[in-house]
């Protein structure tokens, strides 16, 4: 089985991970975790973007991508096959597109319990997700109490 674990970085990403740990050794599933950054901003005729703005993209995705491999090591060194990997674009369409290459069985995503009316305005990963119908999507609560 194989287990795609989209986190963000954000306060429940802990909790996400600690949850796709258990899930992943219950099952003897493998685990791809992925961050799904956003495109680089556009700007009015740059290509590109300002120097300064591209170098700081740069160092950001940089600490995203160090973050996101210490977060796989956790889960290597419980014995459990992890890769991990950044993605940049729209985030729902970025996990399942990873999804389709993986060869995914499980999605897990945590939720943010914004409430309805910043769902209805902002949309959420976890119900595009589970819009899509293409994968089984486990949403890990975020004012869940771990066990």
């Amino acid at each position: 089985m194989k287990l795609l674990v989209a986190i963000d970085f954000s306060d429940p990403t802990d909790l996400i991970m600690r949850v796709a740990k258990r899930m992943a050794a219950s099952l003897d599933a493998s685990v791809w975790v992925v961050h799904a950054a956003q495109p680089e901003p556009d700007f009015v005729g740059y290509d590109a973007g300002p120097e300064v703005v591209r170098g700081q993209v740069a160092k950001e995705l940089r600490d995203e991508h160090r973050t996101l491999q210490d977060y796989a090591e956790q889960l290597r060194d419980a014995g459990i096959e992890t890769k991990a990997i950044l993605v940049q674009g729209p985030t729902v369409e970025a996990l399942l597109e990873m999804a389709d290459k993986q060869g995914s069985d499980l999605i897990v995503v945590g939720s943010h319990g914004r409430g309805m009316v910043a769902e209805m305005f902002m949309g959420s990963v976890s119900q595009g997700l589970i819009r899509a119908g293409r994968y089984p999507v486990t949403v890990v609560p975020v004012g869940r109490e771990e066990d």
